[in-house]
């Protein structure tokens, strides 16, 4: 939701219901909300960096030129704590965000049964992966594993899923919003690891949205495990129609949790 404050500074606010963890917002939903002032669907990609937890139903201030770079603050936040994420215009690596190309939609489906989220689940009422939304309230993207990788960390496992878009997402042309899509892209990077075991949450996301989703029709979702770095967590998701073609993709970086 996009306000301006008394002095006529523009304000997004996150809905309550677009969470990750409990009481903080969604990472790519969030992240993708900054980023449509910087771009749009067939648009420039936009790097976003997220500084603490998103606050959610609270006026955050967004500054900056309209062609970036953004910043994202909480006026209300302790000195030192007040800037929640930052957004620029940048260019997506060359490399594939998921090396192999996509799996079928038949591969998709079966692979959300191996989705470990199922059975542990660090923040189960997450917006774009949590079990315990429900249809309609949440995307449901339950990325199990295609290709389990073999590197350090389980670099190189790849996750998949199917998504079909709910007609709430339906902004008015029959297809997904931008910010809709940034959180689709999201939590099957994040996926790709042992999220499960390691608790991880988004740090760094770059995005580029070629085309929208359509509402009502299938679609493949992936992530792929690039490398882990100590706590540093990097990852690549992408989305695809159900005949393959690209539609969007993101490189990433998750931190994992202490303790």
């Amino acid at each position: 939701m996009n306000t301006t404050t008394g002095n006529g500074a523009p304000t997004l606010t996150i809905p309550a219901r677009y969470n990750g963890p409990d009481g903080s917002g969604n990472g790519g939903y969030t992240a993708g909300l900054l980023a449509a002032r910087l771009t749009s669907v067939g648009g420039p990609a936009v790097q976003v960096t997220l500084r603490v937890p998103p606050p959610l139903d609270h006026p955050l201030t967004v500054e900056g030129d309209p062609g970036g770079p953004l910043t994202l603050t909480d006026p209300d936040a302790p000195e030192g704590s007040r800037l929640v994420a930052e957004a620029a215009v940048t260019e997506l690596p060359d490399t594939p965000a998921v090396p192999g190309g996509p799996v079928s939609l038949p591969e998709a489906e079966e692979a959300q049964g191996r989705y470990p989220g199922l059975a542990a689940h660090p923040f189960p009422r997450c917006y774009s992966c949590g079990p315990e939304r429900a249809e309609g309230e949440g995307l449901r993207l339950f990325a199990g594993s295609v290709r389990p990788g073999s590197g350090p960390d389980g670099a190189g496992n790849t996750v998949a899923c199917a998504w079909t878009p709910h007609p709430v997402l339906d902004e008015g042309a029959g297809t997904v919003g931008l910010a809709q899509v940034w959180a689709a892209l999201d939590c099957p990077g994040g996926w790709s690891s042992d999220v499960s075991g390691r608790p991880a949450v988004l740090g760094r996301i770059t995005v580029r949205v070629d085309h929208a989703p359509r509402v009502g029709e299938p679609h493949v979702v992936m992530g792929h495990l690039a490398a882990v770095d100590g706590r540093k967590i990097h990852t690549g998701s992408a989305v695809h129609d159900s005949q393959g073609r690209l539609l969007a993709r993101a490189h990433a970086t998750w931190i994992a949790l202490k303790g």
